[in-house]
């Protein structure tokens, strides 16, 4: 394992928690981690950025890449030359207000993906100095940024989209991430542009390309799946043949997990925000929404495994089919089994028999609503088939809880019926553009579910 580098500090994730026999519990699956005495102030000295031997910071690089503790890189750790890449098909106006938020004296490539108008996109450009790059027919995002790289001569490339508006210092604390030698991109967190209607307050709360407050690593497994090019920085020599062509959506997915797969680390900075045009008529919205889904298909081919609709974790799994069945002494036998199994392996590590007994209940409810959630997405078509052939049709009503637990949890200013009606569309909208994926590529593993085994509880 590659340690991190000398001098890199770390801070525990909010939801990481010392048990009293020096191990840690978090991450996403939940685990736990269990150290030496050593080990421990190993951790605080690593969080308080001491010098350590390089055992020391391998332990560190082992926190990140579980998930239990994050980067925290000092202001200009990484003195690299930055090219930004904005590719632009028409919407001149768009272009102006990007180019217009960055800092003067940037290297900027503006690439001009067919636009109709070539002349209004060319006078943006020119005003702000930025060289331009003309495609003679559009060829999509992905097109159109590989068409910048060979003109990229810098050590990170910093890709935006033309109805973007950057932050000012955006690029300092992403490009910090870069002195640690494995991290191969960062993003920043999109937000959406203030908008007052009804569509744009639920967007301002659920936009499909803000990844969250939370910060993390990307992993198709972990909190965050991915992250978005409307706004991304990458180390040049990571991008090799730059992004997926053959992808009109979904390149930038398919990017971030190949970065992955070829063993760099990706990160998710979400104290940067760069804000993102949205959608003004609903019509557009879910157009947008099903076109994103419709990359499903492709993607699951080239990442098999990486993009199942629902997970299922056994137990958890086994427990819900009971309740289903109506089999409550069945389910409640079942969870005691469980908790008394995991109670077992946490003792020695001072957790409590009522931890085992709060991780299996949060668990199969987690459990209960992921599948709720398939239910009114791209399950939705083969849950409802089940529940009217099985003639529970009063069951169908529990497909509304997603959408009432997700409005709690984010507040929206939306009363319960107009957040519920968006939510479903915007979750029908999406899942249609995955079935109608899944029916190009002749593929449905974006459709089934997954059963896992979840990792051991220890390490």
């Amino acid at each position: 394992m590659t340690a991190l580098p000398e001098g890199l500090q770390i801070a525990l994730d909010p939801r990481t928690s010392w048990t009293g026999r020096d191990a840690l519990v978090g991450g996403s699956p939940r685990q736990v981690l269990r150290l030496s005495a050593a080990g421990r102030r190993a951790v605080e000295g690593l969080e308080r950025g001491d010098e350590a031997p390089v055992q020391m910071r391998a332990l560190g690089r082992r926190l990140l890449d579980l998930g239990l503790a994050h980067p925290r890189p000092r202001p200009g750790a990484a003195q690299m030359s930055v090219c930004i890449v904005i590719p632009a098909h028409n919407r001149a106006a768009d272009l102006e207000r990007c180019l217009a938020a960055l800092e003067p004296g940037q290297p900027v490539i503006v690439v001009d993906d067919g636009s109709q108008d070539r002349a209004a996109v060319a006078a943006a450009a020119g005003r702000h100095g930025a060289q331009l790059i003309r495609r003679e027919s559009a060829g999509g995002p992905a097109a159109a940024r590989n068409a910048a790289l060979a003109h990229a001569n810098a050590e990170i490339v910093a890709f935006l989209d033309s109805d973007c508006i950057a932050t000012p210092g955006w690029l300092a604390p992403l490009l910090a991430h870069f002195a640690d030698p494995l991290v191969a991109a960062v993003a920043p967190r999109i937000r959406p542009h203030p908008a007052a209607s009804a569509l744009g307050r639920y967007l301002a709360v659920r936009c499909p390309l803000d990844m969250g407050a939370q910060e993390g690593y990307v992993d198709p497994a972990g909190p965050v799946r991915y992250v978005p090019s409307a706004a991304l920085l990458v180390r040049r020599s990571a991008l090799g043949d730059g992004f997926d062509e053959a992808l009109r959506y979904g390149e930038d997915v398919d990017l971030v997990w190949r970065l992955r797969e070829a063993g760099g680390r990706v990160r998710y900075e979400p104290s940067v925000i760069v804000e993102h045009a949205e959608p003004l008529r609903l019509r557009d919205a879910l157009r947008r929404r099903a076109l994103y889904g419709s990359s499903a298909g492709a993607l699951s081919l080239r990442h098999p495994g990486a993009l199942p609709p629902l997970v299922l974790n056994r137990w958890p799994a086994a427990i819900l089919a009971l309740l289903i069945a109506r089999q409550p002494l069945g389910a409640a036998a079942l969870a005691a089994a469980r908790s008394t199994l995991l109670a077992r392996r946490l003792r020695p590590l001072g957790l409590s028999g009522d931890t085992a007994a709060r991780w299996t209940a949060e668990a199969t409810s987690q459990t209960a609503l992921a599948t709720l959630h398939y239910g009114n997405g791209v399950g939705a078509p083969l849950v409802a088939a089940a529940l009217i052939f099985t003639r529970r049709r009063r069951w169908l009503a529990l497909l509304l809880v997603p959408a009432l637990l997700d409005r709690r949890a984010r507040r929206p200013d939306l009363g319960s019926a107009t957040w519920t009606a968006l939510f479903l569309a915007d979750e029908g909208a999406y899942a249609a553009g995955v079935w109608r994926g899944c029916l190009r590529t002749r593929s449905a593993r974006p459709l089934i579910p997954a059963i896992r085994i979840r990792r051991r509880a220890t390490a």
